[in-house]
Protein backbone atom coordinates (compact mmCIF):
# COMPACT_ATOMS: atom_id res chain seq x y z
CA UNK A 1 0.00 0.00 0.00
CA UNK A 2 1.51 3.34 -1.18
CA UNK A 3 2.12 6.37 1.47
CA UNK A 4 -0.80 8.90 1.10
CA UNK A 5 1.34 12.38 0.74
CA UNK A 6 2.24 14.46 3.27
CA UNK A 7 0.34 17.82 3.08
CA UNK A 8 2.22 21.00 2.24
CA UNK A 9 3.07 23.08 5.11
CA UNK A 10 3.16 26.28 3.00
CA UNK A 11 -0.85 25.68 2.05
CA UNK A 12 -1.10 25.37 5.73
CA UNK A 13 -0.37 29.30 6.15
CA UNK A 14 -3.15 31.76 5.55
CA UNK A 15 -2.38 33.08 2.23
CA UNK A 16 -1.86 36.59 1.43
CA UNK A 17 -2.37 37.82 -2.34
CA UNK A 18 -0.53 41.05 -3.10
CA UNK A 19 -1.16 42.90 -5.90
CA UNK A 20 1.58 45.68 -7.62
CA UNK A 21 2.45 46.45 -10.77
CA UNK A 22 6.12 46.62 -9.44
CA UNK A 23 7.50 42.63 -9.14
CA UNK A 24 10.21 44.11 -6.55
CA UNK A 25 7.40 45.49 -4.08
CA UNK A 26 5.59 42.28 -4.37
CA UNK A 27 8.80 40.20 -3.60
CA UNK A 28 9.84 42.47 -0.75
CA UNK A 29 6.15 42.07 0.67
CA UNK A 30 6.52 38.38 0.00
CA UNK A 31 9.88 38.21 1.76
CA UNK A 32 9.01 40.16 4.72
CA UNK A 33 5.39 37.89 5.80
CA UNK A 34 6.71 34.82 4.33
CA UNK A 35 7.68 33.21 7.56
CA UNK A 36 4.47 33.42 8.54
CA UNK A 37 2.05 33.37 5.50
CA UNK A 38 1.73 31.82 1.98
CA UNK A 39 2.61 35.01 -0.10
CA UNK A 40 1.38 35.14 -3.80
CA UNK A 41 2.37 37.49 -5.81
CA UNK A 42 0.36 39.36 -8.56
CA UNK A 43 1.82 42.28 -10.87
CA UNK A 44 -0.60 42.09 -13.26
CA UNK A 45 -3.97 43.82 -11.89
CA UNK A 46 -6.36 42.61 -14.66
CA UNK A 47 -5.94 39.14 -13.34
CA UNK A 48 -6.78 40.08 -9.97
CA UNK A 49 -10.15 38.15 -9.33
CA UNK A 50 -9.21 35.28 -11.77
CA UNK A 51 -6.16 34.95 -9.22
CA UNK A 52 -7.67 35.71 -5.69
CA UNK A 53 -10.76 32.98 -6.84
CA UNK A 54 -8.15 29.91 -7.58
CA UNK A 55 -5.74 31.30 -4.68
CA UNK A 56 -8.44 31.60 -1.92
CA UNK A 57 -6.41 34.41 -0.15
CA UNK A 58 -7.08 35.36 3.47
CA UNK A 59 -6.35 38.89 3.20
CA UNK A 60 -5.49 41.34 -0.21
CA UNK A 61 -3.11 43.98 -0.25
CA UNK A 62 -3.25 46.16 -3.45
CA UNK A 63 -1.40 49.05 -4.67
CA UNK A 64 -3.37 51.78 -5.30
CA UNK A 65 -1.66 53.43 -8.41
CA UNK A 66 -1.27 51.26 -10.91
CA UNK A 67 -1.33 51.36 -14.63
CA UNK A 68 -3.90 50.09 -16.81
CA UNK A 69 -6.24 49.44 -13.63
CA UNK A 70 -5.91 51.56 -10.49
CA UNK A 71 -6.21 49.99 -6.94
CA UNK A 72 -10.12 51.14 -6.62
CA UNK A 73 -11.45 49.59 -9.85
CA UNK A 74 -9.54 46.23 -8.62
CA UNK A 75 -11.35 46.91 -5.25
CA UNK A 76 -14.60 47.10 -7.53
CA UNK A 77 -14.27 44.03 -9.70
CA UNK A 78 -13.38 42.19 -6.59
CA UNK A 79 -16.70 43.14 -4.57
CA UNK A 80 -18.41 42.15 -7.67
CA UNK A 81 -16.95 38.44 -8.00
CA UNK A 82 -18.89 36.35 -5.26
CA UNK A 83 -15.87 34.36 -4.67
CA UNK A 84 -13.85 37.42 -4.15
CA UNK A 85 -16.56 39.56 -2.53
CA UNK A 86 -15.86 38.64 1.24
CA UNK A 87 -12.06 39.22 1.02
CA UNK A 88 -11.05 41.75 2.92
CA UNK A 89 -8.52 44.34 0.95
CA UNK A 90 -5.61 46.52 2.63
CA UNK A 91 -4.36 49.37 0.23
CA UNK A 92 -0.77 49.64 -0.35
CA UNK A 93 0.77 53.12 -1.14
CA UNK A 94 4.19 54.50 -1.45
CA UNK A 95 2.47 58.18 -1.28
CA UNK A 96 2.90 58.38 2.38
CA UNK A 97 5.03 57.68 5.23
CA UNK A 98 3.99 55.15 7.62
CA UNK A 99 3.27 58.06 10.08
CA UNK A 100 0.70 59.60 7.60
CA UNK A 101 -0.98 56.25 6.91
CA UNK A 102 -3.56 56.91 9.58
CA UNK A 103 -4.63 60.23 8.12
CA UNK A 104 -6.06 57.98 5.37
CA UNK A 105 -8.53 56.17 7.35
CA UNK A 106 -11.38 57.15 5.38
CA UNK A 107 -10.27 58.29 2.20
CA UNK A 108 -10.41 55.10 0.57
CA UNK A 109 -13.89 54.08 2.01
CA UNK A 110 -13.67 51.22 3.69
CA UNK A 111 -10.16 50.07 3.21
CA UNK A 112 -7.39 50.23 5.61
CA UNK A 113 -4.12 51.73 3.65
CA UNK A 114 -0.40 51.16 5.12
CA UNK A 115 2.56 52.54 3.57
CA UNK A 116 4.85 50.65 1.50
CA UNK A 117 7.52 51.88 3.99
CA UNK A 118 5.71 50.37 7.05
CA UNK A 119 7.97 48.31 8.97
CA UNK A 120 7.58 44.61 8.50
CA UNK A 121 6.19 44.27 12.13
CA UNK A 122 3.05 47.16 11.52
CA UNK A 123 2.84 45.42 8.06
CA UNK A 124 2.33 41.62 9.77
CA UNK A 125 0.12 43.17 12.60
CA UNK A 126 -2.52 44.55 10.04
CA UNK A 127 -2.50 41.28 8.26
CA UNK A 128 -2.84 39.32 10.93
CA UNK A 129 -5.31 41.58 12.52
CA UNK A 130 -7.03 41.11 9.10
CA UNK A 131 -7.40 37.88 9.26
CA UNK A 132 -8.29 37.25 12.72
CA UNK A 133 -5.68 36.02 13.96
CA UNK A 134 -4.31 37.13 17.65
CA UNK A 135 -0.79 35.78 18.39
CA UNK A 136 1.41 36.33 21.65
CA UNK A 137 3.30 39.09 21.62
CA UNK A 138 6.63 37.72 23.23
CA UNK A 139 5.75 34.43 20.03
CA UNK A 140 5.22 37.52 17.53
CA UNK A 141 8.46 38.89 18.15
CA UNK A 142 10.32 35.72 17.97
CA UNK A 143 9.44 35.15 14.53
CA UNK A 144 10.13 37.55 13.31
Amino acid sequence: MPLRALPDPEKAKPCVLVIDDDEAVAWAIASRLGHDFRVVGLTEPRRAVACACEEKPGVILCDIHMPGMQGDEVAFALSQEPCTAEIPLIYLTALVSPEEAPDLAGVFGEYPTISKMASTEELREIVAATLGIVEDDEDWDEAA
